[in-house]
């Protein structure tokens, strides 16, 4: 049985800009507080929600370097190091293991798609470069490659390949997974609106985009499956399937960071090629996020910006 990197919910936390586009490390910090005081049980640092794919490497390796500094072990901080180039993804797995990550989370390679025996290859490849645990990432739908079963039984064979965060929707894989790696490879859900589905197959929790808005209600959703509560833990999922619906009415991270601007936080922009949500869809968005009493209701989804209003520690406690 390989160590467990977390249980619970690990927020896939998005990288706040500045107008002129760098890296805003102030609210960096604000949000950092945030999901710790609201019971986050990981922090997933430069993942596709925090833009990865827009940051050079200096940026990249300054960002994790924060983010472990900030957090200082009081929960495992997760770098993501993926990289369509094996080299590059080394050369990153290397340098996250020097600023003191905790573990590492390698996306497929996209575009230059490869087969089956590629995927082994390239991740094992970054595995022998590392001594860190490694959580791999299966998203076809961003990247056009799939890790079929069979090629995540090979995986498991790896010591320090520990982890998967399964974002197919696909719940025969996932337990064709399961089944066929049992303890060698432990599954985290990809999808906010499947976690205990994903968590009634064995899963050990979730990578979330959700958590970056109501960290605590998705920790509470897992923990409450783990307390033996699966009513509760099937309430709240169903619960907050509105609100995960209008978070992915738009390329993420476009509709967290506008959620997260709505709540007060100064998270600025995407990075192009990613731009500003619809207006329709961000007041459908606002209106949801008054239903669940994440943003003021005397504020008229016109008329608020993305600009901290003040009200920041009203949203600081979302139990």
């Amino acid at each position: 049985m390989k160590k467990t990197i977390f249980t619970g919910s690990a927020v896939a936390i998005v990288t706040p800009m500045n107008e002129d586009g760098s890296i805003n490390y102030d609210t960096l910090s604000e949000l950092l507080d945030f999901q710790l005081e609201n019971g986050t049980d990981a922090i997933v640092v430069a993942g596709t929600t925090g833009e990865s794919a827009t940051l050079e490497d200096g940026e990249h390796l300054e960002l994790i370097d924060y983010t472990v500094k900030k957090i200082s072990g009081r929960i495992p901080v997760i770098a993501g190091v993926g990289s369509n180039n094996t080299r590059h993804a080394v050369l990153l797995s290397r340098e996250a293991e020097k600023l003191g990550a905790d573990a590492l989370l390698h996306v497929t390679p996209y575009y230059n798609k490869t087969s089956q025996t590629g995927l082994y290859l390239h991740f094992k490849a970054c595995a022998d470069e590392a001594s860190l645990p490694i959580i791999l990432y299966n998203v076809p739908t961003r990247t056009g490659m799939n890790i079929l079963p069979e090629t995540y039984r090979k995986l498991s064979e790896i010591d320090n390949i520990v982890a998967t965060k399964e974002a197919s929707g696909n719940f025969s894989q996932i337990a064709k997974i399961s089944s066929l790696c049992g303890d060698h490879l432990h599954i985290y859900s990809g999808n906010d609106d499947q976690i205990t589905s994903a968590l009634a197959l064995g899963a050990k929790g979730v990578i979330s985009v959700l958590a970056n808005v109501v960290p605590y209600r998705t920790h509470e959703i897992c923990q409450c499956f783990f307390d033996g509560d699966t009513g509760k833990s099937d309430t709240l999922q169903l619960k907050y399937l509105e609100l995960i619906e209008n978070l992915f009415a738009d390329i993420n991270p476009i509709p967290v960071k506008t959620a997260l601007g709505f709540m007060g936080f100064d998270v600025g922009a995407c990075r192009l090629p990613l731009c500003a949500m619809d207006r329709i869809q961000a007041e459908k968005l606002f209106t949801c996020m008054k239903k669940y009493g994440l943003v003021p209701h005397c504020i008229p989804a016109g008329t608020v910006t993305a600009k901290r209003p003040g009200n920041t520690l009203l949203w600081r406690k979302n139990r």
